[in-house]
């Protein structure tokens, strides 16, 4: 029986241009194209041209992304197999991730996950996530994340949903206006001089935001609005910066209004889209909002990144205006340290647990005396009989930053008490000192 070795030839290796190519119009260099070819086909993306490798490629390379192919040694003549495209892709790169109390560590993030379906069932996928996350244990890297386009497939390999996130629609006609007058102004700008600001209130709302995870490049492209799949700046994109009393700028909201409906020549019903509102301090939130409900003739706003909980429904006169349009996972985490990853957070009140964690690849497996004092956490193995909590290590990535609620873990069966207490004690010492919101996609 043929192994997949002998099937198969992963090579991993870092994203780069041709260096033959124009500053102006960046080339990928052979190796790259024909990855970010396959990862397109892998997420039913249109072809892209020589162009879009390109733009593709320079994104890639300003994140300094490892990029994982996975090729058939045997290619039958004609499939895209045989012209070098991998059958199967995997990305990884390093970004910082906040974890409470301003303070970050470096997490793996992983993306780009792709086999082809005539290539599946033949261990391609685990083998791809299992050498990443050995990569990134061995290099003293504390925790791994990837976003998932499908709920069902991670687990198995140590993840946990982290973070929910949900999509909320404003009915502007019903809503009225705050309760409240909000501090500072917006101001209406262009978003070249948004791109002028927009890192440094990024920066403070990332210092700000346990689970925020920092930027990398395509994501600044779609914020700001700089580049369309075909490589132009959108001429839909809008932006507004809120400025604090003192004139600094704190916020600020990049949106487009699209329309929905209607004959030719109508214009039909208009929603008022948030592609990115980041707010460095609790004013610089409600301010744009305040300027979102008067875009006029926009009847509605769908802002698909809200926080949980929301400020804005409290603020507003009628906050039943507010549906959830959406809700589901967002960020998973997958614990390669619980030492460090548990040490680095800040800690809420001072007690004492242990922990058993079960690990099938073996990288966080132990138990694990966790002692909080004074906002710090001493973690070490620990060698008792039976440990106060049982769980396993795609829980204690849910549980991690404080997420998720230990207690309503335990009622699903995922958290195991074996001294009475140890929950509820587990509980008030995870919890953050502000609700987790991230808003990088990845």
């Amino acid at each position: 029986m043929s192994t997949l070795d002998d099937d198969y030839d992963l090579r991993t290796f870092t994203a780069a241009l041709d260096p033959e190519g124009l500053a102006a119009e960046p080339r990928a260099d052979a190796a790259t194209a024909a990855w970010v070819a396959a990862e397109s086909m892998g997420f039913h993306e249109a072809a892209a041209d020589d162009a879009a490798l390109g733009r593709a490629a320079r994104r890639l390379t300003a994140d300094g992304r490892r990029l994982t192919g996975v090729y058939r040694r045997e290619a039958n003549p004609g499939s895209l197999d045989a012209e070098g495209r991998p059958v199967a892709t995997f990305a990884s790169f390093d970004k910082t991730l906040h974890v409470g109390g301003g303070r970050l560590v470096e997490a793996d993030l992983v993306a780009g996950v792709t086999v082809q379906p005539t290539h599946r069932r033949k261990g391609i996928l685990r083998r791809m996530i299992t050498d990443d996350l050995a990569r990134a244990k061995a290099s003293g890297t504390p925790v791994a994340a990837l976003t998932a386009s499908e709920a069902s497939i991670y687990r198995r390999f140590g993840f946990g949903v982290g973070v929910r996130e949900r999509t909320i629609e404003v009915d502007v006609r019903r809503a009225g206006g705050l309760l409240s007058e909000p501090e500072g102004s917006t101001d209406l700008v262009t978003t070249a001089s948004l791109a002028e600001v927009a890192s440094d209130v990024f920066a403070r709302f990332h210092f700000r935001s346990p689970r925020s995870i920092a930027r990398h490049e395509g994501a600044w492209h779609h914020a700001l609005g700089r580049e369309r799949p075909d490589g132009t700046p959108d001429p839909a994109a809008r932006a507004a910066v809120h400025r604090a009393a003192t004139g600094t700028v704190d916020g600020y909201v990049t949106y487009r209004v699209e329309s929905v409906g209607g004959g030719p020549g109508a214009t039909g019903t208009q929603t008022l889209v948030v592609v990115d509102l980041v707010a460095a301090t609790d004013d610089a939130y409600p301010g744009p909002w305040q300027l979102l409900r008067a875009v006029a003739p926009a009847s509605s706003i769908r802002y698909p990144n809200a926080p949980q909980p929301d400020p804005l429904s409290p603020a507003l006169v009628a906050g039943r205006a507010v549906p959830i349009r959406h809700d589901e996972d967002h960020v998973w985490f997958r614990i390669l340290d619980p030492i460090a990853a548990l040490q680095a957070r800040p800690w809420a009140a001072d007690g004492v647990v242990t922990i058993a964690i079960g690990d099938a690849l073996g990288h966080a497996a132990g138990t694990y005396r966790v002692t909080s004092e004074a906002g710090e956490a001493t973690v070490k193995k620990a060698a008792v009989r039976r440990a106060a909590l049982e769980l396993d290590v795609a829980t204690l990535g849910s549980l991690w930053l404080g997420g998720f609620d230990p207690v309503t873990l335990a009622a699903a069966g995922l958290v195991r008490e074996r001294r009475k207490g140890a929950v509820q004690k587990l509980r008030a010492m995870l919890l953050p000192e502000r609700p987790l919101h991230g808003i990088t996609y990845f």
